[in-house]
């Protein structure tokens, strides 16, 4: 029998799938958090959640010596790509970000841009991530504030979707600082924060939205769940995500705000 948390990430697993044409706007906010995380060469580095490997490759070309882990085989894929066209060497894995098949205290700098925050379970995810973290390693991770245009959007989503099992958290609540100092507690110290903008080329608010529901595994699903059942509700959704998606605009120009922490393992 399939437990609760089980069935979600199969869920997730299928729904990222088509992630891959986004890595073009998260490719420069990649660097950023190399560049936050202070990755030095010969360090030992953990990219969690690494998606088509835009930070795991970024940090490789700086000489980190580089692992990297992702629950979709299909990301990975296109990660392996990544990284031969790159002409850098990179320790690729599937796996599950709350069960990190890697040793204690393994690694200098463990690192996550948009991915660990979707594991259902952050008080798991984050006692992994700092399990195999050396004493005096960093963690470093990019997320999104609930307050901007990714965190708006989510909640908006989450109106017309059935609500999630009982235990899983809203992703975004990895961009609060408070509730991130309260999840890394005593584990770490010298905590910092910090905040930029991710920026998407769009001909429009429409053409954003028609690119998120063709990439992002929740839109997708969402879409493919109204579609069948409630067309009249996507309409409604569609108009909402839009206007959202305006007050953000100017120029062609799409500002997703982010949040970026880093912390060093006591």
């Amino acid at each position: 029998m399939t437990d609760t948390f089980t069935q979600f990430k199969l869920n997730q697993k299928a729904s990222w799938a088509h992630f891959a044409p986004l890595e073009a706007v998260t490719t420069p906010t990649a660097a950023r958090l190399v560049e936050w995380a202070d990755v030095q060469p010969g360090q030992q580095l953990l990219d969690v959640a690494c998606g088509t490997g835009v930070v795991a490759v970024t940090a490789a070309r700086k000489g980190a010596v580089v692992t990297a882990l992702d629950l979709t085989p299909e990301l990975l894929e296109r990660a392996r790509e990544n990284s031969r066209i790159a002409g850098v060497n990179v320790d690729w894995h599937e796996g599950d970000a709350e069960q990190l098949p890697f040793g204690d205290a393994k690694f200098d700098v463990v690192v996550s841009q948009f991915g660990h925050i979707f594991a259902p379970r952050p008080e798991v995810v984050i006692a992994e991530m700092l399990r195999v973290l050396k004493p005096g390693g960093t963690i470093a991770f990019s997320t999104w504030p609930p307050e901007h245009l990714i965190g708006r959007t989510t909640e908006l989503a989450g109106r017309f979707m059935p609500p999630p099992p009982p235990g899983i958290q809203s992703p975004m609540l990895w961009g609060v600082p408070e509730i991130i100092r309260q999840r890394l507690g005593s584990a770490v110290e010298d905590i910092a924060f910090d905040r930029h903008s991710l920026l998407s080329p769009a001909l429009s608010a429409q053409h954003f939205r028609a690119n998120v529901e063709r990439s992002a595994g929740p839109i997708i699903k969402l879409v493919e769940l109204l579609s069948a059942t409630n067309p009249e509700a996507l309409e409604t959704f569609r108009k909402q995500f839009d206007a959202i998606v305006a007050d953000y605009m100017s120029d062609n120009i799409v500002r997703q705000g982010f949040l970026l922490t880093r912390a060093v393992k006591c």
